[in-house]
C-alpha cells in the first residue's frame, strides 16, 4: 500500500501510528498515513529557527527561481513518493479517489498551483505593492528615495490544511520566496497536493529543512496554531471559531461569496446568468469563493427559477468522465445529513426550493448532491446567507437601500450594477473581502491580487529605520 510519511524538517520519518484512508468509490484502502503526535510537533518546533536559517542562505531572487523550477516539476515530473514514485497522472487519480472531486477538476486545479508557482514573481510583487524584494535579504534598503526596513514576525508558517479542493493550497506557497519555512497539517483526504508541492520544492533545489509535515488530530493542529508565529486556518465556522480574534492566525473560513446586481440593471439578468453559474458551479462548488447567494432587488423569483433550470443540467457523472463537474463525498453520511438540514430549513416559512429531482444521488459507488437553488423572499432565513461545499445557491431580493446592511460578512463580492450610492456603499463596506465591480465572476482571482488577506503583511511588519 502507497504510504506518505511525517517530514520532519524534511526528513521522511514513518510513525507507528498511522491512518488508513480509503477510495471513495471501492471503500478499499488507497494510502496509508503516518501520524505526528502533539509532542512530536512540540519536540520539532523547538528548533525550527535553524529551518529558517537555512532558507534564509538563499536570495529572493534565487527563491523565485526554485519556486519556478518547481512549477515544471509539480506539473509534469514523476517525484518521490516514500519508497515509490508518483507521475502527475498517479496525482490526479489519487486526490481524486480520497477527496471525490473529479479527475477534470483536479487536473484544473494542477494548473492553478502550477499558474501560482510560475508567476511568483507577479504574485509577490502584488503582495507587497511593488516592493524591491531585495530588502528581505538584507533587511532594509532604498526604494524611490525612501529606506525602507521590514522584519519577519515568525520562525515558520503553520498551514492547518482543508481538503475540499487542491487549489487553496496555492496561498501558502509565496511563503518560501518569502523566506519563511512551512508547517504544513494536511486535511484527511487529501495529503497528496502538500507532500507533492514539497517534493517538486525540493527537487527544484530548496532546503529540504523548509518543509515539515504533520499529518495529525485536533489536538497536534492546535499544537502548531500554538507555536507557530504565524499560521493559516481553514475550516468551517466551529473549527476556526476559537481564533477568530487571534491575529497571528489567518482564518480562511467560510466565504459566503455573492452576486449582487442592483434593479438598473435588472431588465437585462439574463445575460448575466453565465457568470452566476460559474460562480456557483466551477471547481464543483467546494471554494470560499464560490457564490453561494445571489442578491438582487428585483426579479429575485425569475432569477431564482431560470438559474435552478441551467444549474439542473450538471448532473453527476463518474469521477473519471472528462466532463464531470460536480464532486462526490468522501463522507455519504455527511452528504444525507446536510441534505436533511436543508429540508429541515426548507420547513420554516420564507424559503422555496426551486430545484427538482432528488437531492442526494447515488452513482458508479459515490454520493452525490446535485446542484441546490432556494428562492429567499425572507432575507432572515437561515437558507439566505449559508454555505455548503457543493453548488448551493440562494436567491434573496431585499431593497438597495437595505442590501449591504443586511447581507452580512462575504469573501468576495461581484456588484454588477451602475447606481453611484450603491457603489460608494460596497466600497466603504468592511464586509466584503474582496469586490468586483463589473461582470467579473466571483471565482475569477487574479495573481497579483490576494483573494483573502495578504500573507506578506501576515509574515512581515514595516518598522521604523534610520541609517547615518
Amino acid at each position: 500500500m502507497i504510504h506518505i510519511p511525517i517530514l520532519r524538517a524534511g526528513r521522511s520519518y514513518r510513525s507507528l501510528n498511522t491512518v488508513r484512508v480509503s477510495h471513495i468509490k471501492t471503500g478499499e484502502p488507497l494510502v496509508e498515513v503516518s501520524q505526528a503526535n502533539r509532542g512530536l510537533i512540540a519536540k520539532d518546533l523547538v528548533d525550527i529557527a535553524l529551518q529558517k536559517e537555512a532558507l534564509g542562505q538563499h536570495s529572493v531572487a534565487e527563491l523565485i527561481a526554485i519556486c519556478k523550477g518547481a512549477a515544471r516539476l509539480f506539473t509534469t515530473a514523476t517525484l518521490p513518493l516514500d519508497g515509490t514514485e508518483q507521475s502527475p497522472t498517479d496525482y490526479i487519480q489519487q486526490v481524486s479517489g480520497t477527496t471525490g472531486l473529479p479527475e477534470a477538476l483536479c487536473q484544473q486545479n494542477l494548473l492553478k498551483i502550477q499558474g501560482v508557482l510560475e508567476n511568483i514573481d507577479t504574485v509577490l510583487d502584488g503582495l507587497t505593492r511593488g516592493l524591491d524584494l531585495r530588502v528581505l535579504d538584507t533587511g532594509w534598503g532604498t526604494q524611490n528615495g525612501r529606506t525602507l526596513s521590514y522584519v519577519c514576525e515568525t520562525n515558520a508558517l503553520g498551514a492547518v490544511l482543508p481538503s475540499n479542493s487542491p487549489g487553496v493550497h496555492s496561498l501558502w506557497v509565496p511563503a518560501i520566496p518569502l523566506k519563511v519555512p512551512l508547517v504544513l497539517k494536511p486535511g484527511r483526504e487529501e495529503p497528496w497536493t502538500p507532500y507533492r508541492i514539497a517534493q517538486a520544492f525540493i527537487a527544484a533545489g530548496a532546503p529540504v529543512e523548509a518543509f515539515s509535515f504533520y499529518p495529525t488530530d485536533y489536538s497536534g493542529a492546535n499544537e502548531i496554531l500554538a507555536r507557530c508565529g504565524r499560521s493559516m486556518l481553514f475550516g468551517g465556522g466551529a473549527t476556526v471559531a476559537p481564533w477568530v480574534n487571534t491575529p497571528r492566525v489567518e482564518i480562511h473560513g467560510p466565504g459566503r461569496s455573492k452576486i449582487i446586481i442592483h434593479e438598473n440593471e435588472q431588465n437585462n439578468w439574463e445575460q448575466y446568468l453565465d457568470l452566476i453559474v460559474e460562480s456557483v458551479a466551477k471547481n464543483g462548488g467546494r471554494s470560499c469563493i464560490n457564490a453561494s447567494g445571489v442578491w438582487v432587488t428585483a426579479h429575485g423569483r425569475e432569477i431564482a427559477e431560470a438559474l435552478a433550470e441551467r444549474l439542473g443540467r450538471n448532473e453527476p457523472k463518474p469521477l473519471d468522465d472528462p466532463e464531470a463537474g460536480i464532486a462526490a463525498w468522501a463522507n455519504p453520511k455527511a452528504a444525507h445529513g446536510i441534505s436533511s438540514l436543508i429540508d429541515r430549513h426548507l420547513k420554516e416559512p420564507g424559503a422555496t426550493e426551486l430545484t427538482t429531482g432528488d437531492r442526494v444521488v447515488e452513482l458508479d459507488g459515490c454520493t452525490f448532491l446535485r446542484p441546490t437553488v432556494i428562492w429567499c423572499e425572507d432575507a432572515e432565513h437561515p437558507l439566505a446567507n449559508t454555505e455548503f461545499p457543493f453548488p448551493f445557491v440562494s436567491v434573496v431580493e431585499v431593497s438597495s437601500t437595505e442590501l449591504v446592511e443586511t447581507m452580512g460578512a462575504t469573501l468576495v463580492a461581484t456588484a454588477i450594477t451602475e447606481d453611484a450610492s450603491l457603489r460608494r456603499d460596497l466600497v466603504a463596506t468592511p464586509l466584503i473581502d474582496r469586490l468586483n465591480l463589473g461582470t467579473i465572476p466571483t471565482n475569477q482571482i487574479s495573481w497579483d491580487s490576494p483573494h483573502e488577506g495578504n500573507l506578506f503583511e501576515h509574515l512581515y511588519r514595516q518598522r521604523a529605520f534610520q541609517h547615518g
